[in-house]
């Protein structure tokens, strides 16, 4: 388990059941590019699930489509390209050409949290970026999902854009199983 992952799962136990990856080989076919190494780790351990009943961990593939990070990422570049590019500036991330997003996680409130995708960049290094749910602000994040999720929860930073009451005092992770029944 990489320091990052050990720190989180410290922070919030991971689920007691086994489960069954995803099919990372298909995942990255789809989407056109790796997945960082963080991530797959977090997904194997944890898989996508709600933390402290805000914010929704996406999974490619998920049998609960609310959780599924190929869904969110297809219908986000749809309505990026569509409406919010219209009336809002892209972020200077997205300066390089063919650069994109892909959304890992979104909230209850409406914001989505991505990885800056750039041709032949390094998926473990990439930045992270969270929009709010207007499509106005964005906050950049030089960290891993697993080093933010560890941070946020920790105390350790806290988020202009996402809501004022998380995380909570008492963390939960709860399935996207668990969320489905």
């Amino acid at each position: 388990m990489n320091p990052e992952l050990v720190r989180f799962a410290e922070i919030l136990p991971q689920p007691a059941a086994p489960r069954t990856p995803p099919d990372w080989s298909s995942a990255e076919a789809t989407l056109q590019t790796s997945l960082p190494d963080d991530y797959k780790e977090l997904i194997n351990t944890y898989g996508a699930g709600g933390i402290d009943n805000y914010l929704l961990l996406l999974e490619p593939d998920c049998t609960n489509p609310v959780f599924d990070l190929l869904k969110h990422t297809a219908e986000r570049e749809e309505a990026n390209e569509t409406s919010l590019w219209l009336f809002e500036p892209k972020p200077a991330e997205l300066d390089t050409e063919d650069s994109r997003l892909i959304c890992w996680a979104t909230t209850d409130n409406g914001e989505y949290l991505y990885w800056v995708v750039k041709p032949g960049d390094n998926p473990d290094k990439r930045p992270l970026l969270i929009n709010d749910e207007s499509g106005e602000r964005w906050e950049r994040y030089d960290l891993t999902v697993t080093g933010l999720l560890a941070v946020l929860l920790g105390g350790e930073a806290r988020s202009e854009i996402l809501w004022e009451n998380f995380p909570l005092p008492a963390h939960q992770f709860r399935t996207a199983r668990e969320l489905a029944d």
